[in-house]
């Protein structure tokens, strides 16, 4: 068992995703990579979300000398074999727009729309120790967009556990059910 960093450095560019990570780990200071100086680029070559995770913990933490957190999600498709998977945010070669029309319409004759998002997390001490958690939450690909909260796909993915899209959700309630929030708590676990 590791002590919680007093101070976190997060191995992502991506906005909402930091937002969310403050909102989840309140105790700890959560610094973006570009404000702890780091503006390279990460090649995440892993074929799981916990190999990217590491991949680019690893990469921050060694330029930085600080504790690292990274995190890899994506949404998992049973119809499609578990695609986009890791490759969610680059699924269409667009933006989060572009990878949503692509989703559904690949998804329009598709009766079995059951999916979860799934979420590894890797914090990794500069000594090289890595802690693991990840995280899931079940849901199913709707027929169009609902709602405008969140990012990425939570318009078009139904959460079994809220009875509503993510993008009808407010913050706090996505951020009590989502597989970001179930990684990071089970990360916390083992702290």
């Amino acid at each position: 068992m590791r002590p919680l960093p007093k101070k976190i450095v997060v191995a992502s560019g991506n906005a909402h995703k930091i937002h969310e990570i403050k909102q989840i780990f309140k105790d700890v200071e959560i610094v973006s990579m570009a404000d702890a100086g780091f503006s390279g680029e990460i090649e995440e070559t892993g074929q799981t979300f916990r190999e990217n995770a590491y991949i680019k913990a690893k990469a921050v933490c060694d330029f930085v000398k600080e504790p690292v957190l990274a995190d890899d999600s994506g949404l998992c498709v049973e119809a499609l074999g578990g695609a986009p998977g890791v490759f969610s945010a680059r699924f269409s070669g667009g933006n989060s727009a572009d990878n949503r029309a692509m989703l559904l319409k690949l998804m329009k004759d598709i009766p079995d729309r059951r999916a979860h998002f799934a979420c590894a997390v890797c914090l990794i001490y500069p000594e090289g120790v890595a802690l693991f958690g990840e995280g899931y939450t079940k849901g199913k690909i709707l027929f169009e967009e609902l709602g405008t909260s969140g990012f990425g796909y939570d318009s078009i993915f139904y959460s079994c556990d809220l009875k509503k899209s993510f993008g009808e959700a407010t913050e706090e309630e996505k951020n009590s059910v989502s597989h970001r929030y179930r990684a990071l708590e089970d990360l916390r676990s083992k702290l």
